[in-house]
């Protein structure tokens, strides 16, 4: 990569805090990025543990989510979560409406990622991203000996059954952000266990070795 790179490096997360080791790492690291009282939107919340995390930290959080049955799971735990698609329903929320939204591994199963990216930074002032990072190399392997689609832990659905339709790779990601003139304020490569990767390299090295990649994000105004 070129110009993307420049002035951006990929940063450490700080250690996870006592009483966090039921949490993913990635979960814990966004949490990180929030300060308390800050008003969150979850696009895509799941289960709601990451909700549950913010909220135990003093974050108002919401959340919007495919799936009735993760509805329901968000609801049960007593969750301020609606149904709805990343695709076609933010749209209808107005500008700056939050000062953070969140887009945590999902953005590979969207339609139209540059679209549900545009509408993050106009909804949110600032946006946090994390999704698999498809030129991990394990990935590349798979690929390479065994001729096949990759699965992992963190991607284990088979290409035919399989809701991720955009797979990217770090380096895909950036330049998109690149192209729609979006900010990086900071990013962390995230290794097979969820922890950052603890090397100052340049940026093959994060896209060959970061299973995950996490971005914080914040729109540049016109």
């Amino acid at each position: 990569m070129n110009a993307p790179q420049q002035g951006l490096h990929f940063s450490l997360a700080r250690p996870a805090s006592r009483g966090l080791e039921n949490y993913r790492g990635d979960h814990v690291l966004v949490a990180d990025m929030i300060p308390a009282g800050a008003k969150v939107l979850d696009v895509g919340c799941g289960d709601g543990d990451l909700l549950q995390l913010l909220e135990s930290r003093g974050i108002d959080g919401r959340g919007i989510e495919l799936s009735r049955e993760g509805v329901n799971r968000c609801v049960g735990k007593g969750l301020a979560v609606v149904q709805g698609d990343a695709d076609t329903d933010l749209i209808n929320y107005p500008d700056d409406a939050f000062d953070y939204v969140i887009l945590s591994q999902t953005l590979q199963a969207t339609r139209q990622p540059r679209v549900v990216l545009e509408n993050l930074l106009r909804i949110g002032r600032r946006a946090i991203v994390s999704f698999p990072n498809f030129g991990f190399w394990r990935m590349r392997l798979q690929l390479l000996v065994g001729g096949r689609m990759p699965r992992t832990e963190n991607l284990p659905a088979t290409w035919y059954d399989t809701p991720n339709i955009h797979f990217c790779t770090i380096k895909d990601f950036v330049h998109l952000c690149d192209e729609i003139h979006v900010k990086m304020e900071r990013a962390v490569a995230l290794d097979l266990h969820g922890r950052p990767l603890r090397l100052n390299a340049p940026w093959w090295f994060w896209n060959l070795f970061g299973e995950q990649g996490v971005f914080l994000l914040h729109r540049v105004e016109k």
